[in-house]
């Protein structure tokens, strides 16, 4: 009961979307604004912008959609309003949603308001219409989103785990060869200070000073 208490709690809190409000001030250079997201492989990603402006007003708002292991999902150029773009993510890594906003109109201060809303796994999902295919109760509709938001939940605590247990044998791996290193140069630094003893105690010798 407790887990399943938990696992609730979770559920709800991971059902907040990422929706941020920012301006974007035109540039005659290139300067992305990017915002980060970590997703999972096979995981659904739906990304819905809102920019004001148009088309054709001085400045060319372009949208860059790409992760941290090179792989572009969209890039699109001169764009205004509304905007949706829906992927799946081809990695476990973060997702970078990356805009530009550049003039087109020299000496002019412009800007862009943009409003982006970011959703993925069991959010990003069309509940109404899974509803009306499986004709579900709210109640069944409900416990389904709770069902697959544990599972993510789940899942990415799996996903932790072995991440830690991959630090972890790094770690363990680092450390007996920076012990092994050690002893190295204990037993070279030895093996060198007797060699010198030795030099100079035949040198003293061949003087005839011992």
């Amino acid at each position: 009961m407790q887990f399943l208490g938990l696992s609730i709690v979770l559920a709800v809190f991971t059902q907040l979307i990422c929706g941020l409000h920012f301006d974007i001030p035109s540039n005659h250079h290139s300067e992305l604004v990017c915002v980060r997201d970590f997703v999972q492989q096979g995981q659904l990603v739906v990304i819905n912008l809102f920019s004001d402006g148009s088309v054709g007003d001085g400045q060319m708002l372009n949208l860059y959609v790409r992760d941290s292991v090179g792989n572009e999902y969209r890039n699109k150029r001169d764009i205004a309003g509304d905007i949706n773009v829906a992927l799946t993510a081809q990695a476990t890594t973060s997702l970078d949603i990356c805009l530009e906003n550049l003039a087109q109109i020299k000496g002019a201060a412009m800007s862009r308001s943009v409003e982006l809303d970011i959703e993925t796994g069991s959010e990003a999902r069309d509940w109404n219409l899974i509803s009306a295919n499986d004709k579900l109760k709210p109640i069944e509709l409900e416990l389904r989103k709770i069902e697959e938001l544990t599972d993510e939940i789940a899942d990415e605590l799996v996903y932790l785990k072995n991440r830690e247990e991959r630090l972890r044998d790094t770690n363990e791996s680092t450390n007996s060869r920076v012990t092994k290193f050690s002893l190295l140069i204990i037993i070279v630094l030895g093996c060198l200070g007797v060699f010198q003893l030795n030099y100079l105690r035949d040198f003293f010798k061949s003087k005839n000073i011992i």
